[in-house]
């Protein structure tokens, strides 16, 4: 199945110049929604996976349900004083100025073999925090995986010590 014909293309969002690409789509249509699933799974089955971390908020759908796939944990990795128990916090740049992601410091073990997840790769800011997060916590990062990535921007190239699967690429706006 051709993932890239079930994501719709919104020129100009959130801002002039930008094209959005809105995974609604994707997730309205029941078999690209578990195709998507399945072959992240497919990726991951035999790997002894112990956790998902899905960053917010888009990620969390995908991760939940790999997690679910997986027969393994899933854990939230939220935006600063989302969070309700004791933290720890990774800053990261935005175009103007810095925000941060927050795991629950019991979230996870030394040890443990952590798939990282969100739905879009572009600079890879979010998700090198995320697995900054993880590896403070004692946890393995054995891969990332992103619905989309925009290869023309440094997301990749900046997560290169990490295995990274995506499904969809974009190689320019």
């Amino acid at each position: 199945m051709d993932l890239k014909k079930k994501i719709r293309d919104i020129p100009n969002f959130p801002k002039q110049g930008i094209m959005y690409r809105d995974i609604t789509t994707l997730l309205a249509d029941a078999e690209a929604f578990r195709h998507t699933v399945d072959r992240l799974a497919d990726q991951y089955k035999d790997k002894g996976i112990s956790k998902i971390v899905s960053i917010e908020s888009r990620g969390f759908i995908f991760g939940a349900a790999l997690a679910y796939k997986l027969g393994c944990a899933f854990v939230a990795a939220r935006k600063a004083g989302k969070l309700p128990h004791k933290t720890i916090k990774e800053e990261y740049q935005l175009e103007y100025g810095t925000d941060g992601l927050e795991l629950h410091t019991d979230s996870v073990d030394k040890g443990e073999k952590v798939i990282i997840i969100d739905d879009l790769l572009a600079t890879g800011g979010t998700i090198e925090a995320t697995c900054r997060l993880v590896e403070r916590l004692g946890g393995i990062v054995a891969g990332i995986a992103v619905i989309i990535e925009l290869s023309f921007l440094p997301g990749r190239k900046r997560l290169s010590k990490y295995e990274v699967v995506s499904l969809v690429e974009y190689d320019g706006e």
